[in-house]
């Protein structure tokens, strides 16, 4: 399907699933941030688009406890529980080399507010003293 005319196509894959399946609110929040990455990546695209290598790179230097080892395989089966879930929208654009853009869907944007909540109790109870004094790089912002 095309968007406004332009040379992209929103995926029609996979089929987003209906959210509200679950008899427990709380148990349904935990499936769709259970996965290994989802939480980063659903906090990494809070500021817009982001192509796959972008996510990947965010999540490689995520500061200090980042999985150095996040394989293509993992990342590519956690856009595609979010995708399915309905938290974020994948398009593709019909240039050569191949270009894929990730972004929030609208239900995806509704979690920033709660996200952000988890960032501050985060940053007041779980992150060291000497870290919270030094002063922050753009990248080093934008990964976490």
């Amino acid at each position: 399907m095309y968007l406004r005319g332009t040379d992209r196509m929103k995926s029609s894959k996979p089929e987003p699933r209906r959210l509200k399946q679950f008899t427990c609110p709380v148990y349904g929040f935990q499936k769709i941030i259970s996965g290994k990455y989802r939480l980063r990546i659903l906090w990494d695209l809070r500021e817009g688009p982001r192509r796959y290598g972008e996510i990947r790179q965010g999540l490689l230097t995520g500061g200090a406890g980042s999985s150095k080892d996040v394989t293509p395989r993992v990342l590519s089966r956690e856009l595609k529980a979010l995708m399915t879930l309905g938290m974020i929208e994948r398009t593709d654009f019909a240039t050569v080399p191949p270009k894929v853009e990730y972004a929030l869907s609208a239900e995806g944007r509704s979690l920033v507010p709660v996200l952000s909540v988890m960032h501050t109790w985060g940053v007041q109870r779980l992150v060291r003293e000497e870290l919270l004094k030094k002063p922050v790089l753009r990248h080093e912002r934008d990964a976490g």
